[in-house]
């Protein structure tokens, strides 16, 4: 009789032994989990509006180590507490911003939990037309991305693959003085002179290139992590880019690195699309692509300061069977305080003054 139970007590003590051995395995320690609760809540905020943020994390098991809070990557506070709130912190980024969470446990689990917020420009744009003051030929055949004036000449990068070139032109008839030609795979896109070297992106390849500012040769290039480059000036320092988006970036032009980044809105939202690029006294004028529009940037904030309107700038002088396509190109004259716009395929280039709406 003991024999024959001997067999089924093995089993159940196996059985026992493999439950007791899963429950176990499966009894992991568990990540903290937070929540962000935002007061007012609102879909859109107005920049310099002041928020409570609330901050409650749960924990299955273990103990608390660390939960610190931040606002576009700038630390706010950093707490032992399970549940805490912070008053009066300010929105004073434009854009897409959020509110992120980093919450740590004695034995060493974390987790990351974030919370949108999207703010808008606190000031009206000034509404602005424009004045021509002089025209001077441009080459129909030149699809413009960059557009620069430097020493008396205009530099010019132009676009579409197997057509894409860098230029110096003579301005009074708009023929080219020298060339460049990039290779067919590459879409040219801005340009910028800085430290006697001009600087060209390209549209897709997430590469840009360097050339002498005498020869035009080619002496480098140089990638980006952007996923298209559009525009590009500088500040004197660092290259200033833009890649389709409301996103400005800051790269430094030795070393090609990210200095940083700076989002662009009015008072309505996000201003997308920003294209043709050019620094003047502090300002970065744009263009916004497929429109008739450049608008005036504060570099600081990303505040549009102002809207200019340019409609039926080319209307009068283009022929009906002229492939025309939009405004894109800024360069300014410094010395005779001279603003240059043209456009794409646009058989003419203009000297225009900006002035108020009547």
């Amino acid at each position: 009789m003991k024999r024959n139970l001997f067999p089924v007590v093995l089993i159940f003590c196996l059985l026992i032994s493999f439950f007791s051995c899963s429950n176990k395995s499966n009894k992991r320690p568990r990540k903290p989990v937070s929540t962000i609760t935002v007061k007012p809540g609102k879909e859109n905020y107005t920049f310099g509006d002041q928020v409570t943020v609330n901050v409650k994390t749960r924990l299955r098991d273990g103990e608390l180590k660390s939960v610190k809070v931040y606002y576009q990557n700038q630390l706010l506070q950093e707490s032992k507490q399970t549940e805490f709130t912070i008053a009066d912190v300010e929105l004073n980024h434009l854009g897409n911003t959020s509110f992120r969470v980093n919450a740590e446990k004695t034995d060493g689990l974390k987790n990351v939990r974030t919370k949108a917020v999207h703010v808008l420009s606190d000031i009206s744009p000034k509404q602005l037309t424009y004045q021509v003051i002089n025209k001077y030929p441009h080459l129909k055949t030149s699809y413009t991305q960059g557009l620069e004036f430097y020493k008396g000449h205009l530099y010019e990068g132009t676009g579409e693959n197997g057509h894409s070139k860098l230029m110096k032109v003579a301005i009074n008839s708009g023929k080219p003085l020298q060339s460049f030609d990039l290779e067919d795979q590459y879409f040219g896109e801005g340009i910028s002179i800085l430290n006697n070297k001009i600087y060209q992106l390209t549209y897709r390849a997430q590469k840009g290139f360097v050339y002498d500012l005498e020869t035009l040769a080619l002496v480098d290039s140089f990638t980006y992590k952007s996923e298209q480059g559009w525009g590009l000036t500088n500040d004197g320092t660092n290259l200033i880019m833009s890649d389709g988006t409301n996103v400005l970036t800051w790269i430094n032009p030795s070393d090609f690195s990210v200095v940083k980044k700076l989002q662009v809105a009015n008072n309505r939202g996000n201003m997308n699309v920003l294209n043709e690029l050019e620094y003047i006294n502090g300002i970065i004028y744009a263009n916004i692509y497929t429109t008739n529009y450049i608008v005036k940037i504060d570099v600081q904030t990303g505040k549009v300061l102002e809207e200019i309107n340019l409609d039926g700038l080319i209307d009068m002088y283009h022929q009906s069977g002229d492939r025309i396509d939009v405004l894109n190109g800024i360069a300014y004259d410094a010395k005779n305080d001279r603003m240059f716009v043209t456009g794409k395929l646009w058989p003419m280039l203009f000297e225009v003054k900006f002035i108020e709406k009547n």
